[in-house]
């Protein structure tokens, strides 16, 4: 299985002197990163459509080998809520793809008043282009039933296993070939996170992306570096 592990976002001026050099630039903080872990989930193109000139720096500061999650625009889950946005997901998808096998996948974050609803669901998935891969977070307790999954499965989208304090508790189901975890508690005894490690190992996944929520004192790379560590001892 190929994991990928690291942080919600990484450019944080707070993480200096911790994580990042004191004296880092902030122009190269995401160089620096990518040579401490293999993904990170950008969260600000959820709040506005990405510019191919801008994933396309990104692309050229890592490795081959890491991989960029998009948080999709705000406009397509709670503007439109899923409905009426072909165009609109047609050209996120278009821009996306400068990034080439770099883009690892695309979190589909739904508002927690956002109700259940099969054929929007089932319409919305028919639009993601061939080979790109979806994980869809639920925030509302009626989208986690049986009928659910299975249209996840069918069209191999993930399941967003989210962790959070206060928020409504997600199922590890596995719905895809390839897992995704959000763990975003503020604190994650050894514990807990081997307790992660192992049902990351048991679900049969060929790849899993996990990523561990930022926090001013940079807690979100610590928890993501003993989590690596715990997958590699075994």
């Amino acid at each position: 299985m190929l994991l990928y592990i690291g942080t919600s976002g990484y450019s944080y001026t707070e993480w200096k002197g911790s994580f990042y050099p004191r004296e880092l630039p902030s122009r190269e903080m995401l160089r620096y990163y990518g040579g401490q872990f293999n993904c990170v989930e950008i969260n600000n193109t959820f709040h506005r459509m990405p510019k191919d000139s801008v994933l396309a720096g990104w692309r050229e500061e890592v490795p081959e080998t890491f991989r960029f999650v998009l948080k999709a625009p705000q406009r397509i889950t709670h503007v439109n809520r899923l409905r009426d946005v072909a165009d609109t997901v047609s050209y996120f998808f278009d821009v996306a793809a400068v990034m080439g096998r770099r883009l690892g996948a695309v979190l589909f974050q739904l508002p927690p008043t956002f109700k259940k609803d099969l054929p929007l669901l089932r319409d919305f998935l028919a639009l993601v282009p061939p080979g790109r891969r979806v994980a869809l977070q639920f925030r509302h307790r009626s989208w986690l039933d049986d009928e659910v999954f299975a249209l996840l499965h069918r069209n191999d989208a993930a399941l967003c296993i989210a962790d959070a304090e206060g928020e409504l508790e997600i199922p590890a189901v596995a719905t895809a070939t390839w897992g995704y975890l959000r763990l975003r508690r503020p604190d994650y005894p050894v514990e807990e996170l081997r307790a992660w490690a192992e049902l990351v190992r048991g679900r049969g996944w060929s790849e899993a992306f996990v990523f561990f929520k930022h926090e001013d004192e940079a807690k979100g790379p610590l928890f993501a570096r003993r989590f690596m560590e715990l997958v590699a001892a075994g």
